[in-house]
């Protein structure tokens, strides 16, 4: 596994996969401090590194009335009180050169969407900052395209990169998850994380409200793990139904520990069967 260096990340000597989990956004602090006291103690009994996740703010809505946060500051405050009450990573969307400076103060990791993968500026704004960025690639880009992202962030002194794939456009209104593209990318020499979540978005509906089938998402998980990716990428929250963002395809909370102690088996048999191999 390439290697994943960020403050506070715990268990990494478990030698498993590590998860980045949260809602789709900032909605209030209770439902922040809700959902990461229950990933903290997932974190904890299970020893799987974790990276808590919620966007301060969602710049990308497909509707002018759709809900894109309960301010700027307000939800950066949220994030930096999880870190702190649980002593946990947290990550978070940028969107704009300005955005990385401020989200920087509150954050350990900074989130470039996918849309925004080629944005130079953006992309040096972030590493200038010094934190970890993670990188979505593009779902109209090739797993090999992203040396480019890599190489701007690197270029700008800034070595501390993830990658994450998220699924590539199929058709208008579906996206399909090409899992060779975690070898592919990981070769760049950058650990890759399995968005498990949003690549089963079904993006452009005719209602303006993405869908999703959040019912595949142990089934992406699980060929995640068995072709090596370094981490997961889940998007959870308690009651998805009443999300303000991407409750379609969000796993509810009280799924998660199953699906993560089946991950953890297969993540297992995996390297038990790489280990075998070399050894013969």
């Amino acid at each position: 596994m390439n290697q994943l260096h960020i403050p506070r990340l715990k268990h990494t000597d478990a030698g498993h996969f590590f998860l980045i989990a949260g809602p789709c956004v900032v909605e209030s602090e209770a439902l922040c401090l809700e959902v990461a006291a229950t990933l903290s103690d997932l974190s904890d009994r299970l020893r799987i590194p974790l990276i808590f996740k919620a966007s301060y703010r969602k710049a990308n809505r497909s509707r002018l009335d759709s809900f894109t946060g309960i301010g700027d500051e307000a939800g950066l405050e949220i994030l930096r009180k999880v870190s702190h009450t649980f002593d946990i990573p947290v990550i978070t969307d940028i969107h704009t050169d300005e955005e990385a400076a401020l989200a920087a103060r509150y954050v350990d990791v900074l989130q470039i969407p996918a849309f925004l993968c080629r944005q130079t500026s953006l992309l040096v704004a972030a590493a200038d900052t010094g934190k970890v960025v993670n990188v979505k690639k593009g779902q109209f880009l090739s797993p090999e395209a992203m040396r480019y992202a890599i190489d701007k962030i690197i270029q700008s002194g800034n070595n501390r990169v993830l990658l994450t794939e998220r699924g590539t456009t199929f058709g208008y209104q579906d996206l399909v998850v090409d899992f060779r593209g975690i070898p592919v990318m990981q070769a760049l020499g950058a650990p890759v994380v399995l968005d498990c979540t949003h690549s089963l978005q079904q993006p452009n509906q005719a209602s303006g409200v993405t869908g999703g089938r959040p019912a595949l998402i142990e089934t992406i998980a699980k060929a995640g793990i068995a072709v090596g990716a370094d981490g997961l990428f889940i998007e959870t929250h308690p009651r998805p139904a009443e999300a303000k963002s991407d409750g379609a395809n969000m796993l509810p909370l009280n799924q998660l520990e199953g699906l993560l102690e089946r991950l953890l088996r297969i993540h297992e048999a995996v390297h038990l069967t790489a280990n075998t191999a070399k050894s013969h």
